[in-house]
């Protein structure tokens, strides 16, 4: 079983890009610390964010979080989100911002944002990269192009490999 934790971050902007269900599909588990749904249901959050938050998924667990006080310099969704995959052994944390990112990979976590959780959902035939990463600009999606030509070839790259296969949707063994 996959267990996931999700900062704010990821799990917003695939919901703003219709793609939230890829999480679902590629993770068997979910989990959110409570600050992170406090985030998405911020009465400044689009009204499709906060909705998805008042009610979440079954694939979604709520967690009520004890920070670890070594990271109370972070954003609190952050923090909480790297505490809870420290505490659960999570496989992944999803974090987009740069110093949560090099926090947990410091304490050795795996880390992916939403960038890679598109790519990977490409990978398996989810999503198409370049329409979800056009998406992802529109909804004013923080990352430096060069990241998105870099995922965008890789992506392109796996798809030449794969049309030799007989089957391209499924992912290189």
């Amino acid at each position: 079983m996959t267990l996931v934790v999700a900062d704010t971050g990821p799990i917003r902007y695939l919901l703003v890009i219709g793609a939230i269900d890829v999480l679902h599909r590629l993770y068997d588990r979910v989990y959110l610390p409570a600050s992170v749904r406090r985030e998405l249901t911020d009465e400044h959050a689009p009204g499709l964010v906060r909705s998805w938050a008042l009610n979440p998924p079954s694939w979604v667990e709520i967690c009520e979080v004890e920070c670890a006080v070594a990271l109370m310099d972070l954003d609190v969704g952050e923090a909480d989100a790297i505490s809870l995959a420290q505490t659960i052994g999570a496989d992944w944390i999803l974090l987009d911002e740069r110093e949560g990112r090099d926090r947990a990979l410091a304490l050795k976590l795996r880390v992916s944002g939403t960038v890679g959780v598109l790519e990977k959902a490409a990978e398996v035939g989810l999503v198409n990269l370049s329409e979800a990463f056009a998406k992802l600009r529109r909804a004013n999606f923080r990352i430096a192009q060069q990241a998105l030509r870099e995922a965008l070839e890789r992506d392109a790259a796996r798809r030449s490999s794969s049309l030799g296969r007989t089957n391209p949707d499924l992912p290189p063994a």
